[in-house]
């Protein structure tokens, strides 16, 4: 950072201001919010954003196996592709895709029994490489399903707000 004398001969720092949406973010805590077609009243229900902008990046909440009322389906490979099209309405509706995915982290309840089957479905998902990194983390309970997934992506240049 560039350091200027004042007329004072005291020194001071000049900062490139930041875009106006981090801007209102940082200082007046304005969070830009996505939210997927038809889905905001069982967010709003449950009191949590399903995704935030912030800068270039899109921090997407835990997404599970739920169907439009918010149950879960009854099968676990059907969870899985259900949690993938939950997760992949939010990032299309900020632009984004799965290979705009940079960190992937897995709940899964008794991974003993379930990471196998979860994984093989995951994969159909997952795309080409380069692959995003992954973390895989085993949980006793998860409101009724056997997975969720949260997820990190940069958005593209692209990408309109």
């Amino acid at each position: 950072m560039p350091v200027y004398p004042d007329t004072r001969g005291r020194y001071s720092i000049r900062i490139r201001l930041q875009p106006r949406a981090l801007f209102e973010e940082i200082i007046m805590g304005v969070r830009d919010v996505v939210f997927p077609p038809g889905r905001q009243a069982l967010y709003e229900k449950n009191r949590y954003s399903p995704a935030v902008r912030s800068d270039r990046f899109l921090f997407v909440s835990g997404q599970v196996g739920s169907r439009e009322d918010g149950s879960p389906e009854p099968e676990l490979e059907a969870q899985v592709r259900r949690a993938f099209e939950n997760l992949n309405a939010i990032l299309a509706a900020a632009d984004c895709s799965f290979d705009d995915v940079v960190d992937v982290t897995v709940f899964i309840v008794d991974p003993e029994t379930h990471f196998e089957r979860i994984w093989s479905v995951m994969q159909d998902y997952w795309g080409e490489a380069p692959h995003p990194t992954a973390t895989a983390v085993g949980v006793t309970w998860l409101y009724g399903f056997q997975c969720e997934i949260k997820v990190i992506a940069r958005i593209p240049d692209n990408a309109t707000r």
